[in-house]
């Protein structure tokens, strides 16, 4: 028979007993948990500066033409570079029968043929490295059942699409070792680097997601800026677009073929734009053509990124205004930028600089697009 309790006693006399802590909601105990969450994150994190620099360096190693002085593709073999004078002299024979040399380098010896080697190598060198990374961390998150829920895909497609790239890489430098051309396809280089900034959008997505609970994430999707984010989405595939004739314009040194501005050789519209047969070939072969695109999209970027910015001075998220500020900013700025990089012919280091721009204004396009996609909550205080 039970006994009488006083109001104030407990429910339990069972001392032993310890009352259970509540538990997660069903969302967060499936998304991984915030420490796995976190650690996979900062992972994307060094995956996104290592791809970014690769960027870079490839930037480079087309700015030197050093992207022909490697002419075999050995993904695990070609990791050492020459050891002597007798690899050295190997190597530097294979590259004296690609038309590069031959039509343009003849007069090149083995002092500078190492100089542009380094440049090929460290970038290959460097997507090896890239690749090591993703492997590492996607297998070990793997086998410590530490990747969230959902995610496991995701993840996997950033190593598929790796993989790709590589496979584009040598698809892109074996172009230009044969035939009578000096240099890569310019519509292959493009694609190469348009892929590239595919990755380093799909990492820097991922990496916007994981800052947030799972289910932080369901609630300010809920509040999503519709408009605003369809107008972010156009602003990100035009920046692409920008971006890929960019790389064109880069595979056929259009920079260094027309130096002034605004004009084109003095006319809004270049001389001998259709001059090549057939005509579609105008679109990535004519140096003319090609600056000339690049600079219309250009144009129409800044354009629309201020339309997108001046839509979004109504959004009464301070977060969501302040990102479509800061990408506006940088579009602007990357113009000028592009602007400079003409008037001086391309230079190594104004060029490099606005292909860095690049990779800024295509991630703060990014963030901003996301903040519309999933406004953060804020206070409501002034």
């Amino acid at each position: 028979m039970s006994k009488p309790r006083s109001i104030f006693e407990e429910v339990s006399d069972d001392t032993t007993t310890s009352r259970a802590a509540p538990e997660a909601g069903v969302i967060e105990r499936g998304s991984g948990g915030g420490a796995a969450r976190g650690a996979v994150r900062l992972w994307l994190m060094l995956l996104f500066a290592l791809v970014a620099a690769m960027v870079v360096v490839g930037g480079l190693t087309r700015l030197t033409d050093s992207g022909l002085s490697i002419t075999e593709w050995a993904p695990f073999t070609g990791a050492m570079p020459p050891m002597n004078d007798a690899d050295w002299a190997a190597e530097f024979g294979k590259y004296q029968q690609i038309p590069e040399f031959k039509l343009q380098n003849s007069g090149m010896d083995l002092v500078d043929f190492k100089s542009i080697y380094w440049w090929e190598w460290g970038h290959r060198q460097l997507g090896r490295f890239i690749g090591l990374v993703w492997a590492v961390g996607f297998f070990g998150f793997l086998a410590a059942r530490k990747i969230p829920n959902g995610w496991t895909g995701r993840l996997l497609l950033l190593g598929a699409l790796g993989g790709l790239q590589g496979a584009i890489g040598w698809w892109m430098v074996s172009s230009g070792l044969s035939g009578d051309r000096v240099d890569v396809a310019s519509y292959r280089l493009a694609i190469h680097l348009g892929l590239a900034f595919v990755i380093l959008g799909l990492i820097a997505w991922y990496v916007l997601m994981l800052g947030r609970k799972e289910a932080s994430l369901m609630a300010a999707r809920r509040g999503r800026e519709t408009k605003l984010f369809g107008m972010g989405t156009g602003l990100m595939h035009l920046a692409l677009l920008q971006i890929v004739l960019g790389a064109l314009v880069a595979g056929i040194d259009a920079g260094r073929s027309f130096v002034d501005w605004p004009w084109m050789a003095g006319q809004f519209f270049p001389p001998d734009a259709l001059g090549l047969s057939p005509v579609w070939r105008n679109f990535f072969e004519n140096a003319g053509l090609v600056q000339f695109m690049h600079r219309i999209t250009g144009y129409l970027l800044a354009i629309f990124a201020i339309v997108v910015w001046r839509a979004s001075r109504r959004s009464g998220n301070q977060m969501v205004r302040s990102g479509f500020t800061l990408a506006t900013l940088m579009v602007l700025g990357q113009v000028v930028l592009g602007i400079t990089t003409v008037l001086q012919a391309s230079p190594l280091h104004v060029a490099i600089t606005h292909q860095v721009g690049a990779i800024l204004t295509w991630v703060l396009i990014l963030n901003a697009r996301f903040m519309a996609g999933y406004p953060a909550e804020q206070s409501i205080r002034k």
